[in-house]
């Protein structure tokens, strides 16, 4: 096709990630007449960020990790974030159940699988606030079932690769959640862009969107370049999602939207040591997460972590953080400086003033070695070996870097950003990102269509009964949307590769 024709579609979804995967679902849901054209400039879906071992699979509900329960100083623990995050999972839920229920998605033990999560510290002033961490939420509705153990024998028990050789001399603690799970965001991400293809929509790969340009009609003239031909075609949409993970921030500016000024990108790559072992694979049935260490982002906090990737159960440990100035893990060199703008150059600038602390801990990150590695590993697993484990890369994350005052803040979190007309809107940031993907999803459908949204309600609410309602203050809707969600998407039915953790012994 000449770079001259016009082709026309009603959406255009940039990149086939997790992110434009759900949005492109739900608008076939809602919208099923509208036209959708996707563009991956990759070979596949979810090959970037979404892909299996480019994250952790936690299915973030705030069950596990730390960083979203922060101790205060008269000792309590802060639980808003925690909830905040567990209400957006529960969306995320819901949706997949109906989708499995109503065949957009086929066998959910291809993408989710139950796991337990668990929160693990050591250390006496570690302890004492992971005592009040349970205290706090285990008489949460959302938390039911969470459970508390400082018993060497309970922790060896139920962690034996853990428990092995450790010196318990050195107090221990473990909140325990039966009911966590693992999510293969890849092969989640694969079935939703299959449907939408099915479904009437045309998906390309091995296509580069290069430029986003708005029209005097409201419309967005998108120039994509087949990565194989080199040739160039232009497309006429009246809605673009920029779902290109890492790569959202450079679109978003090249639309020239006001409402991207001021925002920046910090890119922080990371690795994971994988288990090559089966005999030590076999040892360990949980995702267990730890504290960060000072300075850390919150994305690297160490946790070691089982997987069920294509039925197979894996196991992995990390991160270990480390810098590239690649936006994506595909991508170049120059992205970072490419991003640098007249209306981002104060927020750069103030953040790199701020975030020294991160700086100093990612140069010793960078300096570690395979041995230090292990170092780090044995924290968790006493008994570790070098050879039983091996390093691969991780994806690569932008944290979000947004205007405050004169300067800017670092961000860790995700942030939708649309222009004030609706007719475009990205995603950028990083964790817990994937797990929250509904939410965001449904947020953009809010913010970008609200002529349409007030007609959607009730297919909506049929996709995700508790939409607009917070289920910690409806503890019967959330048995229900639970009770349902766990039967459709079979969480209680224990994967023969994932062997159900003992939890008669729970020790206080």
């Amino acid at each position: 096709m000449s770079e001259n024709v016009v082709a026309k579609t009603d959406v255009v979804l940039v990149g086939a990630g997790i992110m434009s995967a759900t949005l492109g679902a739900l608008l076939r849901q809602v919208q099923p007449d509208w036209s959708i054209t996707a563009f991956e400039r990759l070979d596949a879906a979810a090959a970037e960020s979404s892909d299996p071992w480019n994250n952790a699979g936690t299915g973030h509900s705030a069950l596990c990790e730390l960083n979203y329960t922060p101790g205060k100083p008269d000792g309590s623990v802060d639980i808003a974030k925690a909830v905040n995050v567990n209400e957006q999972f529960q969306v995320s839920r819901q949706f997949w159940a109906y989708a499995v229920d109503n065949g957009i998605l086929s066998d959910p033990k291809n993408f989710i699988n139950p796991v337990p999560h668990v929160s693990f510290v050591h250390g006496a002033e570690n302890v004492k606030y992971l005592r009040a961490r349970y205290d706090a939420l285990a008489g949460h509705p959302l938390f039911e079932g969470m459970e508390y153990t400082e018993n060497p024998e309970v922790f060896t028990e139920r962690l034996p690769l853990m428990g092995k050789g450790r010196d318990f001399s050195d107090p221990v603690a473990l909140n325990w959640t039966q009911t966590g799970t693992d999510v293969d965001f890849g092969a989640l991400t694969k079935q939703l862009i299959n449907h939408v293809a099915a479904s009437g929509g045309s998906v390309f790969f091995g296509h580069d969107v290069t430029d986003i340009a708005k029209q005097s009609d409201g419309s967005w003239i998108v120039k994509v370049r087949n990565r194989r031909t080199g040739e160039s075609r232009k497309v006429q949409a009246k809605f673009v999602f920029v779902g290109a993970g890492g790569g959202a921030l450079h679109l978003l500016q090249k639309s020239g939207i006001k409402e991207i000024k001021g925002f920046g990108g910090f890119p922080v790559s990371g690795a994971f040591l994988r288990c090559t072992n089966p005999e030590v694979i076999a040892q360990h049935s949980a995702k267990v997460y730890g504290k960060a260490a000072v300075g850390a982002p919150p994305m690297s906090v160490p946790h070691l972590d089982t997987r069920v990737i294509g039925g197979k159960q894996g196991l992995l440990f990390g991160p270990y953080a480390g810098w590239s100035p690649k936006f994506l893990k595909q991508g170049g060199i120059m992205d970072l400086p490419k991003s640098v703008k007249p209306g981002n150059l104060m927020s750069m600038l103030g953040v790199g003033v701020t975030e020294l602390g991160l700086v100093k801990y990612l140069v010793g990150e960078l300096m570690q070695s395979p041995a230090d590695r292990i170092g780090t590993l044995a924290e968790f697993v006493p008994e570790a070996r070098l050879e039983d484990w091996e390093l691969i890369v991780a994806g690569q994350r932008v944290q979000v870097i947004r205007r405050k005052g004169a300067g800017g803040v670092l961000e860790f979190g995700t942030a939708v950003v649309n222009a004030g007309d609706g007719s475009i809107a990205g995603l950028l940031g990083a964790s817990p990102g994937a797990s929250t993907a509904v939410p965001a999803m449904l947020d953009v459908l809010e913010r970008c269509f609200p002529q349409q949204w007030a007609g959607w309600q009730s297919k909506l609410r049929e996709m995700v009964p508790s939409l607009g309602v917070r289920l910690s203050d409806n503890p019967d809707l959330f048995r229900q949307v639970w009770d349902h969600s766990t039967r459709s998407l079979q969480l209680d039915v224990v994967s023969d590769t994932v062997a159900e953790a003992p939890v008669e012994a729970a020790a206080v």
